[in-house]
């Protein structure tokens, strides 16, 4: 049995969308970073970035479970000292919505160089609304588009 590794230019890339609405904010992360990895794929390759271009949709509406919104903080430093600033994320969630999505689909990419590349495929919206309509997007579905 032969392995099939795909090449970088024989790569096919499709748009999804991804309704968060209601959805814990970690499944619908799970989901965007399978798909910005081309995990999904028949043909993955774990060396080429052959992921697909991923549209999260109502962002604002994405749930966190248990008590993270008052527990969970986003910390970042500017490097100098004293200079840790920590935002709650019931704060994140109702100020940057799209900010926490991408924060949450940032974690679940490899740490490597291919995750910046694959990291630039992902739009987040807070709204349902959208600007790329005219790339044809499909609605993905779990377990329905593979």
């Amino acid at each position: 049995m032969s392995t099939t590794m795909v090449k970088p230019a024989e790569v096919v890339r499709k748009w999804y969308v991804i309704d968060a609405a209601g959805k814990p904010l970690g499944k619908t992360a799970v989901i965007a970073a399978d798909l910005l990895r081309g995990k999904r794929k028949v043909d993955y390759t774990p060396h080429v970035d052959c992921g697909d271009f991923v549209i999260v949709i109502n962002a604002d509406q994405a749930v966190l479970t248990g008590k993270k919104l008052e527990q969970k903080y986003y910390r970042t430093h500017s490097g100098y000292p004293g200079g840790l600033h920590e935002t709650q994320y019931s704060k994140l969630m109702r100020e940057k919505p799209e900010l926490a999505m991408r924060l949450a689909v940032r974690g679940m990419l490899q740490k490597n160089a291919m995750a910046k590349r694959q990291l630039t495929r992902l739009r987040v919206f807070s709204g349902p609304e959208h600007i790329h309509q005219a790339q044809k997007p499909e609605v993905y579905v779990e377990g329905g588009n593979n």
